[in-house]
């Protein structure tokens, strides 16, 4: 991460703001420069001058200061930001935020910041549960937001179980990492293969698999956000094109391939993430085929012949890209993901075991593991939006070093 990031602090009320100053410290050690943002929900736990003195500079607290605007305004203020940090964010500052409230300076600051967001939730376990607050952390994922958090423990009402906020050495560290992706891959062009696609058997019936193109669809939003000017070339999902990224919709792996090989030669990072079907008909009809005329023995017979592998061409080309590819296994999955590394002769793996239906295809949430020639890298279950972030920081730093010993060999 480089020198004096700016963070501001926003300081929700809850019990868990007594750790703020703390999590200024660490921040501080982070080599980051910050302003806190007091609530005055938040200045129940934590005073002000406590925050000051901490981070050295004066805290804001209020929409309607007359000095602290004509000093540097809340506009001004997240435009200085190059990460808006709420911690502790408590049940309601998350459904402020969900609705797009600006109810006071922190909220304002939320619409007005246009750096990345983080929040550390921190609320009662029954609280996190209820069926509000899943939905506003949707949203706010959705919507772009970075969530780390909450932590299961013992809580100040006595309760166990799922709220307690992140100690602030976690949270600093996920700042860390967030400002170190954050503009990384500026200049960079990126093609992402998703979705699954289909092989015609005839006008009315397809082969195709149970992608959703989630996992893609999170990892083009990603590399959006990191800097990158994106293309997607997609098969037929029902996801929303990410805001800036370029997307081509295509239906059979032939078209598929036409795509990317008509973009590659522009493309500084290729992920292959898409489910293409591997066999497709030797013959697809062009009228219906008939149940009763047809079949009479209530047999059908389709023969099948490999589609191209268009992981295995992109990989094979002279000046190809920084090519990473994934496996989606059902059983030896790190032995069958280690193995297509090597025999397509790509840079890089991201394999998952889709055999759990937890994270399986059409699921929220995913756990893999990064294979390169260097070694290995396994990300825990969570949402596919933070996996993809964490993908993209580990393949900026392999292409980083694979680009550096290039340049060293020449």
């Amino acid at each position: 991460m480089s020198k004096h990031q700016q963070v501001l602090l926003g300081i929700g009320g809850g019990i868990a703001a007594y750790k703020t100053p703390d999590l200024v410290r660490r921040l501080i050690e982070q080599d980051c420069e910050v302003i806190s943002v007091l609530t005055n929900a938040g200045s129940k736990f934590v005073t002000s001058h406590t925050l000051a003195a901490v981070s050295g500079n004066r805290v804001r607290d209020n929409l309607w200061d007359e000095e602290a605007e004509q000093a540097m305004g809340h506009i001004e203020l997240a435009r200085w930001a190059d990460l808006l940090l709420i911690a502790p964010a408590t049940a309601d500052l998350m459904a402020k935020m969900a609705q797009g409230k600006a109810s006071d300076l922190l909220t304002t600051l939320h619409l007005a910041c246009q750096s990345p967001v983080m929040v550390a939730p921190a609320m009662n376990q029954a609280m996190w549960h209820h069926p509000a607050t899943q939905r506003n952390l949707t949203q706010l994922r959705e919507d772009g937001v970075h969530v780390v958090g909450p932590e299961y423990g013992s809580q100040a009402c006595g309760d166990i179980g799922p709220g307690r906020m992140s100690e602030p050495a976690d949270i600093a560290n996920a700042v860390a990492n967030v400002l170190a992706v954050t503009n990384r891959l500026s200049g960079v062009n990126v093609l992402i293969t998703a979705g699954p696609t289909r092989e015609a058997i005839d006008p009315v019936r397809y082969i195709s698999n149970s992608s959703s193109g989630r996992q893609g669809f999170a990892l083009a939003r990603a590399a959006r956000d990191a800097g990158a000017s994106v293309t997607l070339v997609s098969g037929p999902v029902g996801l929303e094109t990410p805001t800036g990224v370029d997307r081509i919709d295509v239906v059979s792996s032939a078209q598929m391939k036409n795509a990317v090989m008509s973009h590659v030669s522009d493309c500084d990072i290729f992920f292959s993430v898409a489910a293409v079907s591997d066999y497709r008909p030797t013959v697809a009809r062009s009228t219906k085929i008939k149940r009763q005329t047809e079949n009479p023995e209530g047999r059908f017979h389709l023969e099948l012949e490999e589609t191209d592998d268009i992981l295995k061409t992109v990989a094979s080309l002279d000046r190809k890209p920084f090519v990473v590819g994934f496996a989606a296994e059902t059983n030896n999955v790190l032995e069958y993901g280690r193995e297509k590394r090597k025999s397509k002769g790509i840079d890089a793996i991201v394999i998952n075991d889709v055999s759990d239906a937890s994270i399986g295809f059409d699921s929220e949430e995913n756990a893999v593991t990064i294979v390169h020639a260097s070694g290995e890298q396994t990300l825990p279950k969570q949402n596919k939006l933070e996996i993809a972030r964490q993908i993209l920081s580990s393949v900026a730093s392999l292409r980083n070093t694979n680009t550096e010993e290039t340049a060293e060999a020449d």
